[in-house]
């Protein structure tokens, strides 16, 4: 009896019939793989963003400032936890180091920028304006330069623009970019953050903004409770 060429497949056939099967069992195993693996990172990810008792009180603040993110400053993006920042180190006009922890008891406006960067300097009178009108014992700008080269150029700049109410700092190594980096705080320039007194985050953004308008007084006004 002859067989039919339905019942027996060709021998060619049924190697491309083995080999599809493993590869729909590799597929399988690959994003069963992934999906233990994104569950393994899951895990990580919730112990590095594990809540910090001390800036719970940001987070509330924070939330209270959300409404104000708006106009001038709605790209503003309030902080989604109670996180406190790394002590970010850099220079002042003497060459002294300082820290973050420096300004404990103060809220800061943290702002990266170099002269490089168009937007910053475009940027930069708005900061200074800002640091004029609500500057204060509980509050500064405190804007720190990252160029890595001509080391003499941003404060020239400066003196240039008439920015005169920033006190200057800088990081000639952008080590604080790139420790704000780690923890997907900086994409690009500038960037900005507005600390609380215990170092906790209460905003950020990505990109410049008109920071002495109404819409950006408003918002720092309410970071300081006034």
């Amino acid at each position: 009896m002859t067989d039919h060429p339905e019942h027996t497949a060709p021998p060619v056939a049924v190697q491309r019939r083995a080999g599809a099967r493993k590869g729909r069992l590799a597929l399988v195993g690959a994003i069963v793989g992934f999906g233990a693996l994104a569950a393994v990172y899951g895990v990580v990810g919730a112990a590095r963003n594990v809540e910090e008792p001390a800036c719970r009180a940001a987070l509330d603040l924070a939330r209270r400032m959300e409404p104000l993110t708006r106009g001038e400053v709605a790209a503003v993006k309030v902080a989604g936890e109670a996180r406190k920042l790394p002590e970010l180190a850099f220079r002042d006009a003497s060459g002294q180091e300082k820290t973050l922890a420096d300004w404990r008891g103060r809220t800061v406006l943290l702002n990266l920028w170099a002269t490089w960067c168009v937007p910053c300097r475009k940027e930069m009178p708005a900061l200074d304006a800002l640091q004029e009108k609500l500057g204060a014992p509980d509050f500064e700008v405190v804007a720190v330069n990252i160029d890595t080269r001509n080391l003499d150029k941003p404060k020239s700049w400066l003196g240039e623009v008439g920015v005169d109410h920033l006190a200057y700092y800088s990081d000639p190594n952008a080590k604080v970019f790139q420790d704000l980096k780690a923890i997907g705080k900086a994409i690009g320039m500038p960037t900005t953050l507005i600390v609380d007194p215990n170092g906790c985050e209460l905003a950020s953004l990505a990109g410049p903004a008109e920071w002495a308008s109404d819409d950006g007084v408003r918002l720092v006004s309410a970071a300081l409770g006034r």
